[in-house]
């Protein structure tokens, strides 16, 4: 996963984490239950991570660069476990969680193949009658913009109901709102 310097500095605002908190997250999990024992698959700089610490028992975090993941782990470590992992792929136990969120990060993973393992791991690791949730942005000039010399890799709310049912997902819906997508898929 690449990210240009003003993304970098973008997600790990004060600014972004105050949007996360007061507006993405409310939006994104509207009427989720994560239950006892939440997934964050790629929490990044952890502004989700921070707010998601309070919502559910307990809380594990998979995060790719290993930089990212040590500063969580300082930072949110006593809050959530933190491991260093790739999210198409984590080892965990599977049927383990409650819940398995994502929050704007699948644009950064590279491909469509890449993007559809991490539905299908995401499905391996959610137990029954699990939620799937999360939110992501859509393709726009001005989304383009800001990922310039990024990993840029947006998943259209047009094709996204069909790859989540294709990992094994039921009762998927996905809605947008400005600029931004949210889905919801439950391990039947």
């Amino acid at each position: 996963m690449a990210m240009n310097m003003l993304h970098r500095l973008c997600c790990s605002s004060t600014l972004w984490a105050r949007s996360v908190e007061r507006t993405l997250l409310p939006w994104a999990l509207s009427d989720v239950d994560l239950g006892d024992d939440a997934l964050e698959i790629g929490p990044g700089y952890g502004a989700n991570l921070r707010v998601l610490a309070g919502m559910t028992p307990r809380l594990t975090c998979v995060e790719i660069d290993p930089p990212l993941a040590d500063r969580l782990s300082r930072r949110y470590g006593s809050h959530a476990t933190i491991v260093t992992g790739d999210g198409t792929a984590t080892g965990l136990p599977e049927a383990r969680f409650s819940s398995v969120v994502c929050f704007t990060m699948l644009h950064h993973v590279p491909t469509q193949s890449l993007q559809d393992r991490l539905f299908t791991e995401a499905f391996r690791v959610l137990e029954r009658g699990g939620t799937f949730a999360g939110s992501d942005g859509i393709d726009s000039i001005a989304f383009r913009l800001v990922h310039i010399g990024d990993t840029y890799n947006p998943i259209g709310p047009d094709t996204l109901p069909n790859r989540l049912r294709a990992a094994g997902f039921a009762d998927v819906t996905v809605e947008t709102r400005g600029g931004q997508q949210r889905w919801r898929a439950i391990k039947a």
